[in-house]
């Protein structure tokens, strides 16, 4: 691919800048739009099984918003059918507008010859017709979620459903206790909405373009990994995608960037809190050691003997930079801050605010700090907490 003629250059601080502006980190939040507004802002909030303090579609709202309600979140994404799941970047919650544009998506999925699970023959049509007559369903009510406790090991049942969302068939419309709940996108999706037709290259310039919107600026590598698109996919549409050209200092790569975050420069209050590890911030570990100077790797699948930072390390987003990582867990009313990492004294007083902030979203009334990587700093940010605290 040729690279046209750069528009504009931004220094490496200009490309930090707009890129916490386009994640919503910096200048004001937009409050009456709320959840959907954050939603909608990011184009996609990744789903994990994971919950230490919340889980991360909880934390994703909340590191932008505040202390928003936990069942508000909820009702946000899965009420009046503002959203719908798919895989996007990971597993997503996405704007429901964007159904058409993943058409490309469910094609692939539907063409694909090759599964880790065999489907038995009749169970795609039996779950159809089961969540005709009574879904919306979760798996164990269409019939069981596994043959045995093994998790990968699903049943015929849970083997269609999954295949039936991925061609389109079925969406998944609320998660319960963690459970997918299933229903016919021909109930779920808005009608003017539930089509298939456009083509691949409208589904994705419209993807690349959100994607540049979302990360503000963003390399072709950036924005192919946030929806997870292959770089051949990115190369075909971006020239008309109406994403920009741009350089960007250091980074030594042609980048492209939303053109109307060039229009006016970042500015505003920034956010300080702490960060889900799947925060679309921090997706692409690379783009993040770019643009922060910050190593970012979640350790929660890593033998316990060879973690650095911990379980469910959260990074500390203070100031427009990211000043350390903490790894949180609840004993009782109490955050526990198993291990805390700082980038040196100044970010204490930074890291015991998200702590602090955290706790009482969280409806915990103290933190108890265990570990601090740095020893002479624990004084201080006990100290710190106890201020922040009063």
């Amino acid at each position: 691919m040729t690279t046209p003629r750069p528009t504009a250059e931004l220094s490496a601080d200009e490309a930090r800048r707009i890129a916490l502006r386009a994640q919503g980190f910096l200048g004001a939040p937009d409050r009456r739009a709320g959840v959907r507004g954050v939603l909608r802002h990011l184009g996609a909030i990744q789903l994990d099984t994971i919950s230490v303090l919340a889980r991360s579609h909880e934390l994703v709202p909340y590191a932008r918003l505040g202390a928003v309600g936990r069942r508000t979140v909820e009702n946000a994404y899965w009420r009046d059918t503002h959203a719908f799941e798919y895989w996007s970047h990971a597993a997503c919650i996405l704007p429901i507008e964007e159904w058409p544009h993943f058409a490309f998506r469910r094609r692939a999925y539907r063409n694909r010859p090759h599964w880790n699970h065999e489907l038995p023959e009749g169970a795609y049509d039996q779950v159809i017709k089961q969540l005709r007559a009574e879904g919306p369903l979760t798996a164990t009510e269409l019939g069981g979620a596994k043959k045995t406790n093994d998790w990968w090991d699903w049943s015929g049942t849970k083997v269609a459903v999954e295949r039936a969302l991925m061609y389109g068939e079925v969406v998944c419309v609320e998660r319960r206790g963690w459970k997918r709940v299933y229903d016919l996108a021909e109930r779920a999706v808005p009608q003017a909405l539930l089509h298939d037709e456009l083509d691949d290259a409208e589904c994705l310039r419209r993807l690349v373009r959100l994607a540049g919107r979302s990360l503000g600026v963003g390399t072709r590598a950036d924005i192919a990994d946030y929806h997870r698109l292959k770089a051949e996919q990115v190369d075909a549409v971006i020239a008309e995608s109406g994403l920009v050209p741009v350089t960007v200092e250091g980074w030594g790569k042609p980048a492209w960037a939303d053109p109307a975050a060039l229009e006016t420069p970042p500015r505003g209050r920034h956010r300080t809190t702490l960060l889900s590890p799947f925060d679309s911030l921090i997706w692409e570990r690379a783009r993040t050691e770019r643009i922060f100077g910050f190593t970012h790797r979640l350790e929660a699948y890593v033998p316990r003997q060879k973690r650095v930072y911990g379980y469910f390390a959260m990074p500390v987003l203070a100031g427009g930079h990211l000043v350390g990582r903490v790894d949180p867990a609840r004993e009782g009313r109490t955050l526990v801050a198993r291990q805390v990492t700082l980038d040196g004294p100044k970010a204490v007083p930074a890291v015991a605010q998200a702590l602090v902030e955290a706790a009482s979203w969280v409806d915990c009334t103290n933190v108890r700090v265990e570990r601090v990587e740095a020893p002479h700093l624990r004084e201080h940010l006990v100290g710190e907490l106890s201020r922040a605290s009063a």
